[in-house]
């Protein structure tokens, strides 16, 4: 791993800066077996100081009162495989996020050959993609039909888990990349940090007198698009809709009001409650729509603890972990993460921040 510049007060961050080498095999391609054998290290965000856990040992390293903020979406089977109709060519839509009844913005390939009008059949007409419109960006707009179902029906019929572009093994069960708590389907992408608990290892938190609650936000593919500015400060975070529920909002006021600490489960969840108290000064039931971007010099005000996996390189999530546990920390725990063969990314292991 190549050694980090020495940084000076005042200095801005550049995206260089958030660079590490990572020999390709540390790139998981599967989920641990059990989820939470996943190794565990423990960053102290004072200090530095890391140690090496197992992610059963959690309970452990925590404390009665602490609460835990998991993020419940539920991936959308998003990945559309389909003939262009006239033609027969191979297409494939990916959906990104809903804009009104069966509009939806969408990737497709081969994007350049797919134009307003075109339509894109997939399952053998259980699902149909008109093309309606091309973004700036390159995105299409879509409407889609599904006769005699709803929507997610037809998508649960014909779509595929998209998984991202690192992991290459095809995964023989669907379910392993959606948390055990996933409910509220939506996302085009896993909040990965949930992958790693088991049923059986919240029911040993709650034992424990750690409780968890629920947030949702419906996780986009721009949490893999690479930062292509190299002054951070002029990069501008992709769009993802978020939804904090009454309960979940007194319960995480009254966990603070006693004393103890709010620890977000995943940088969705973390980006959810912070966003929340960027705009409303407090943590309260409400819904919208965050771009919220954290790097260092971001002041956090809703979370005391962070547990997430480790990063893509130059990616906008290493930059809100190097903001939450300082930089110089962040930088030196994925070193020691390379070294001692942790395992990376999506599938990978996690860190708890506290």
């Amino acid at each position: 791993m190549s050694p980090q510049p020495e940084r000076s007060k005042g200095t801005p961050m550049q995206k260089s800066d958030f660079y590490y080498d990572l020999p390709k095999d540390r790139i998981a391609q599967e989920p641990a077996e059990p989820r939470d054998s996943a190794r565990l290290m423990r960053l102290d965000r004072s200090t530095g100081a890391v140690s090496h856990h197992i992610f059963s040992e959690l309970p452990e390293l925590l404390a009665p009162g602490d609460l835990l903020v998991v993020n419940n979406s539920k991936v959308l089977p998003a990945r559309l495989l389909g003939v262009k109709e006239g033609t027969g060519a191979a297409c494939e839509i990916l959906i990104l996020r809903p804009l009104k009844d069966d509009v939806w913005e969408c990737l497709a390939k081969p994007g350049k050959r797919l134009h307003k009008g075109n339509r894109v059949v997939c399952g053998d007409g259980v699902l149909t993609a008109e093309i309606i419109d091309t973004k700036e960006d390159g995105n299409k707009i879509v409407a889609f039909t599904h006769p005699g179902r709803s929507f997610y029906e037809a998508i649960e019929l014909v779509g595929r888990l998209p998984l991202p572009h690192y992991i290459e093994k095809e995964m023989e069960d669907d379910s392993e990349y959606q948390t055990v708590y996933a409910k509220e389907l939506g996302s085009a992408a896993a909040p990965t940090a949930g992958l790693h608990f088991t049923e059986e290892l919240l029911g040993v938190l709650r034992a424990r007198g750690i409780d968890t609650v629920e947030v949702t936000l419906h996780v986009g593919l721009g949490t893999f698009r690479p930062v292509k500015v190299e002054d951070i400060t002029q990069h501008h975070m992709h769009t993802e809709w978020y939804s904090v529920s009454p309960e979940t909002a007194r319960r995480i006021n009254e966990t603070r009001a006693a004393g103890h600490r709010v620890i977000a489960v995943g940088t969705t969840s973390c980006r959810t409650l912070e966003s929340v108290f960027k705009d409303h000064g407090e943590i309260c039931a409400c819904h919208g729509d965050t771009d919220i971007f954290m790097y260092p010099g971001f002041e956090f005000k809703a979370i005391d603890g962070l547990i997430t996996n480790f990063h893509l390189p130059e990616s906008t999530l290493i930059m809100l972990v190097s903001a939450f546990a300082g930089y110089e920390h962040t930088m030196a725990a994925y070193k020691v993460a390379v070294d001692e063969h942790y395992r990376f990314y999506s599938f990978g292991d996690a860190m708890l921040i506290l």
